[in-house]
């Protein structure tokens, strides 16, 4: 697949590298050369230096002959014109990352796609929905629904005294018909786990199952859960901002911001919120304000390292719920190690998000798991798909996925072996990055 990217940013780099690791024909757009020469020397791609919002600029990309335009400059005008004008030129299909959330309601979008905009990404959304989930749903580093909850995705950190520890997958799959195991990170390490492994202190591991058996999970696990009250953000960025309205008036939040100006507009914008001018850095506002008070700690400034510290700190002082948006790659190990709760990153999430669309099958969603490698797609079983012809156990499926649940109309299923998948079937699976290619002979 040909794909043009325009925007040389986090998001569009990070997908850069994502795509030319599947061999897709990769072109990047900017109009920086500094920021073209530094990924052109470590990635396999072309590059060209120009205007996103320029016909002549985006005819040398290729775009004629390209299967799908992504742009994803910082500016969200540029984007949804650039966009625009990609279709005009001829490429098949195009996304456009915004960051105001009305292009999104149902009554605009056919008016977009007659524009050619077929598909459009708000990072800070995808973000702020991660913050939510993490706030309401304690006793986990990640959860991530499907089918609005029919299964559900539990990444738990399990630690001495869990009773699942020590006890192979096969004997946990007998004693548990309703709770697979999909994934672990172990270290540094993402692994599939087979029959014979077993769970060790430490690991970070993702469970499969239903909204039933999410308690039992918990118990499994020794994990205790709580209910969160006091919030109290750390920056109030557009995700903080989008985070707070999703919310809603069930929660006491305190933000704290540096910059005067736009704590007057968000104390404007949120009557809930008691809005804080100041440094979130300093230690004794943070008593001032009640930190040792929260129930959650959210830190959102634009600052990684800040985030981090703060929320170690806010451990510190016994807050118990922690989420810290950590946009530095480079910092993600040491925020786990740091056992900062709950990490988002903003420009995985879009990644992960955009990748669905150069996959040759139907998907309906698709995650990146929080610190690991591995990567989670709710894909449609197509009629005639090799996945509809034989049970699971018989199908030769990669050694680098694991098929997790299945969900059919209104039911779900946790896969075994046995399970067979219908045409119409939405099927959860856990793949490693070098299973994601191996799929599509599966699902097309």
């Amino acid at each position: 697949m040909k794909v043009v990217i325009a925007g040389a940013g986090e998001v569009g780099t990070h997908l850069a590298r994502m795509l030319s690791n599947e061999n897709h024909d990769i072109v990047l757009l900017d109009d920086s050369p500094e920021k073209l020469s530094k990924i052109s020397s470590d990635v396999d791609l072309m590059t060209v230096t120009g205007s996103a919002h320029s016909f002549q600029d985006l005819k040398q990309t290729g775009l004629a002959k390209a299967d799908l335009f992504i742009a994803v400059t910082p500016f969200e005008e540029r984007n949804v014109l650039a966009c625009s004008m990609a279709s005009y030129l001829g490429v098949a299909r195009t996304i456009a990352r915004i960051n105001n959330s009305e292009y999104l309601q149902e009554r605009y979008r056919a008016k977009l796609n007659n524009l050619g905009i077929h598909e459009l990404i708000y990072p800070e959304s995808l973000a702020a929905k991660e913050i939510v989930a993490s706030v309401k749903q304690t006793g986990t580093r990640q959860m991530i629904e499907f089918s609005n909850g029919k299964l559900i995705l539990l990444g738990i950190k399990v630690r001495e005294g869990a009773k699942i520890l020590n006890k192979t997958f096969e004997e946990l799959s007998q004693e548990n018909d309703h709770i697979l195991v999909v994934a672990i990170n172990r270290g540094n390490e993402t692994l599939i786990p087979k029959g014979t492994d077993f769970i060790k202190d430490g690991d970070i591991v993702f469970f499969i199952t239903t909204r039933a058996e999410q308690q039992h999970v918990f118990d499994l696990t020794a994990k205790k859960t709580f209910d969160v009250k006091n919030i109290m953000f750390l920056g109030g960025s557009r995700i903080a901002q989008k985070a707070v309205e999703k919310l809603g008036d069930q929660y006491r939040i305190k933000i704290i911001e540096i910059n005067r100006e736009k704590c007057e507009k968000i104390a404007d914008r949120f009557e809930n919120a008691l809005v804080i001018n100041g440094d979130g850095r300093n230690l004794n506002l943070l008593k001032e304000e009640g930190i040792e008070k929260m129930d959650a700690f959210v830190a959102t400034t634009g600052n990684s390292e800040t985030n981090i510290l703060n929320c170690h700190l806010a451990k510190f002082f016994g807050v118990r719920r922690t989420v810290a948006e950590v946009e530095n790659l480079a910092f993600m190990g040491l925020a786990e190690n740091m056992d900062i709760g709950t990490i988002v990153n903003k420009k995985l999430n879009a990644a992960s998000y955009i990748y669905r669309f150069t996959l040759n099958a139907e998907i309906s969603k698709v995650k990146c798991l929080t610190a690991s490698d591995a990567e989670v797609f709710e894909f449609i079983a197509k009629p005639n798909a090799k996945i509809t012809q034989r049970a699971i156990k018989f199908l030769d499926f990669p050694d680098e996925a694991k098929i997790g649940g299945i969900i059919r109309g209104d039911k779900a299923f946790i896969a075994h072996g046995d399970s067979e998948i219908r045409e119409g079937d939405k099927v959860v699976v856990f793949t490693l990055p070098s299973g994601i290619k191996k799929l599509e002979k599966f699902f097309k």
